[in-house]
């Protein structure tokens, strides 16, 4: 049975739904910001790039939120243990990837990006599009399953 008995499944249309659709929007808004820096448009490049970051930390803050709150712990089965593993490797990787992005934003603020010559920014934001599709397989499974 699935979730095991007397653990209560954590409700995917609350703060899980409002994190995916945050670091969804991150991903949306790194790409448009990558769209602009081609454009040859820095300043609002940067404001991209800071809010993906922003985003990517809201995104953290909600996950140890819900840690916090969630009815299932790491010790209460397969559930939790596996529940925790997966969401708890997610978040490290999202951490990483902010700070890959963080390193971005610096080398753009320090222009050392061009409309050609932006591999950095390239590498940063398909890691974190890869972050993005990895949660919404998190997502599905441990929350809409």
């Amino acid at each position: 049975m699935w979730p095991p008995v007397a653990i209560s499944a954590i409700n995917p249309l609350t703060i899980p739904l409002l994190g995916s659709v945050i670091l969804l929007a991150s991903g949306f808004i790194l790409t448009l910001s990558h769209i602009i820096l081609v454009a040859q448009r820095r300043a609002p490049a940067i404001l991209g790039l800071a809010a993906t970051i922003l985003f990517g930390a809201i995104f953290l803050l909600l996950q140890f939120t819900e840690y916090r709150w969630a009815e299932v712990t790491i010790a209460d089965s397969v559930l939790g243990s596996t529940f925790y593993m997966t969401t708890g490797l997610h978040a490290l990787h999202v951490i990483a990837g902010a700070l890959f992005l963080a390193l971005a934003l610096y080398r753009m603020v320090k222009d050392s990006f061009t409309t050609e010559h932006h591999l950095g920014l390239e590498k940063a934001a398909a890691y974190w599009h890869l972050v993005d599709v990895v949660w919404l397989a998190l997502f599905l499974l441990f929350y809409c399953w």
